[in-house]
């Protein structure tokens, strides 16, 4: 079987985790071993306590410091959304599914949909102070693909030009996927779409991550002092 598949009861509902094993052997050679490997472990040993005590990444409301969000018209994943919706109209009942298995069985960059990640309160700096508890910070990543070398974590949003903190989101989880490989946050990129248009950036240049502008973000965000 091409497409790997586990479902996991999750707060909010159930959540259909799914790999394309052919694209994902791939990794092994183009230097994201480690990301295989958390894609794969994910089948046998995914936590799921971690997703029914803490905050969600889809829940934050607040803006990233040092953000440089770019709006794409045409780009690729738009075109494969638009299809997406278009030949899975009667499969799925959910606009999310029609998109995320269309771009897992037809486009060769997509190699997981619905991927579970976490972040634990020692982890990164001031994690109380950011999100108002120790208990872990939680996600599913929508769409993950590889493009020229980089791991890009998407999320799809039937009406991106009306989100406020898509970019936050996101943001989080390329961190927290980032934390679960060992692997740097410059691996990585990130973005948020619909059939129209895509938002994209580099989430290492954000400040949160880093320890000279976490103070700024804290002072900007929380009044911290």
């Amino acid at each position: 079987m091409v497409i790997k598949h586990c479902s996991f009861d999750h707060k909010g509902g159930w959540y259909h985790y799914r790999i394309h094993q052919s694209k994902c052997k791939l990794l092994e050679s183009n230097g994201y071993k480690q990301l295989k490997g958390y894609l794969d472990r994910l089948f046998e040993d995914c936590p799921s306590h971690p997703f029914f005590l803490g905050p969600r990444s889809s829940a934050l409301k607040f803006d990233i410091k040092g953000l440089d969000l770019r709006v794409v018209q045409g780009h690729e994943v738009s075109g494969l959304a638009r299809f997406g919706l278009e030949v899975n109209k009667e499969r799925f009942n959910t606009n999310h599914s029609k998109v995320q298995l269309f771009m897992l069985e037809n486009d060769d960059k997509t190699v997981a949909v619905e991927v579970p990640i976490w972040l634990h309160s020692d982890e990164i700096e001031n994690y109380s102070t950011i999100f108002g508890t120790e208990e872990p910070l939680t996600g599913h990543i929508d769409v993950l693909r590889i493009e020229k070398d980089k791991i890009w974590v998407w999320d799809y949003k039937p009406n991106a030009h009306r989100e406020r903190y898509a970019s936050t989101q996101v943001y989080f989880y390329a961190l927290m996927l980032a934390k679960r490989t060992n692997l740097g946050l410059n691996k990585f990129r990130c973005g948020y779409f619909d059939q129209n248009r895509a938002y994209i950036f580099n989430p290492d240049g954000c400040l949160i991550h880093k320890n000279k502008g976490l103070r700024a973000f804290l002072e900007k965000v929380y009044k911290f002092k």
